[in-house]
């Protein structure tokens, strides 16, 4: 089979892809779709592709940023959605409902580079290299953009909690 092993990839992979492309849009439908993008592209490149998890950031990433210049500069505004068919989503949790809306809406603050360094550096747990080349620019680059995009979001999260950040991002 030319493909052998992609299906168990998409396995292993989706919910963390899934997530990720929705920290980058803020619109679970656009998320969906992004991903499904990425699979379309990683299938036809799985022969030649060494590490298909980088290869799915870096395409994740770089779609995400591109459809974010070819529509504006500004994300569309999507109401937050709540996943019922999910079983750790109950309604009695409304804390933890609105704690995930506020973080999405400060994220759709950030221009669309820092909130791909913040979604792949922290919430894809990527070192600054992983990020830089899902990126396609310098580990420099990633550094100012991380430093640039929690400072925005400390103004606009003043009680986030950066005790679980590496020494670099915290400075």
């Amino acid at each position: 089979m030319r493909n052998e092993g992609f299906d168990e990839f998409v396995a292993g992979w989706s919910a963390r892809l899934l997530r990720s492309a929705y920290l980058l849009t803020g619109d679970r439908g656009l998320a969906e779709d992004l991903v499904q993008d990425v699979y379309e592209r990683l299938y036809v490149a799985w022969p030649r592709v060494t590490d298909p998890a980088a290869y799915a950031h870096r395409a994740l990433t770089r779609h995400a940023i591109n459809r974010w210049r070819s529509r504006s500069r500004r994300p569309v505004e999507a109401a937050y959605d709540f996943d019922h068919d999910r079983p750790d989503q109950r309604p009695d949790a409304v804390d933890v409902y609105h704690e995930r809306a506020v973080v999405v809406s400060a994220l759709r603050t950030l221009t669309a580079r820092q909130r791909a360094v913040v979604v792949l550096r922290f919430f894809a747990d990527l070192s600054e290299a992983d990020t830089a080349a899902a990126m396609g620019c310098s580990v420099g680059t990633v550094k100012s953009q991380t430093s640039r995009a929690l400072a925005r979001l400390r103004t606009i999260l003043p009680a986030i909690d950066d005790t679980h950040l590496t020494p670099e991002a915290r400075s």
